[in-house]
């Protein structure tokens, strides 16, 4: 085990949140599930055999999701950042994301079907907003202002001062 590893509660969606994901990134795969044995079942007012927790690796990141019930919602104050290669890597995953449920947020972030909240990043932002020339980062940021999903080529246009 990693010295640090995400820990999602779900309500009754971690394994079907486990999966979606594993379906989304590469280098991903289900590592356990464990169910709920009779004790736990009893004590945490389970059915018997049903998932308990999923242990998983999103790119060589391992996670785990907890079915532990309403007690606690996943919310924004966590998000997950992607680092984004590509304009084609953001097109997609931004698209298998927000898919069946999922709801686009501003300046690259979104939230899954599950709840979960991303930022679809491409990798030469954080560069361009760190320029030590703050006409060009402040070009930038203005532009990553107005968008939902980042578009690179705008993003270089701004950095550029052509857009």
């Amino acid at each position: 085990m990693k010295k640090i590893t995400p820990f999602l509660w779900f309500n009754d969606q971690a394994g079907a949140a486990a999966k979606f994901y594993t379906t989304i990134f590469k280098r991903s795969k289900i590592v356990r599930i464990d169910r709920y044995g009779p004790e736990a079942a009893a004590a945490a007012g389970r059915p018997r055999g049903s998932v308990m927790a999923v242990a998983f690796e999103l790119e060589g990141q391992p996670f785990i999701a907890l079915n532990g019930g309403p007690v606690f919602t996943i919310n924004e104050a966590i998000s997950f950042v992607v680092d984004c290669r590509t304009q084609q890597e953001v097109d997609r995953l931004w698209k298998r994301l927000t898919a069946r449920g999922g709801a686009p947020g501003q300046c690259g972030w979104l939230k899954d079907r599950f709840g979960v909240t991303w930022q679809i990043v491409p990798s030469a932002l954080d560069r361009m907003l760190r320029d030590r020339d703050p006409e060009k980062a402040g070009r930038v940021w203005k532009a990553m202002l107005t968008m939902r999903k980042l578009d690179l080529a705008a993003l270089r246009k701004a950095y550029a001062g052509r857009a």
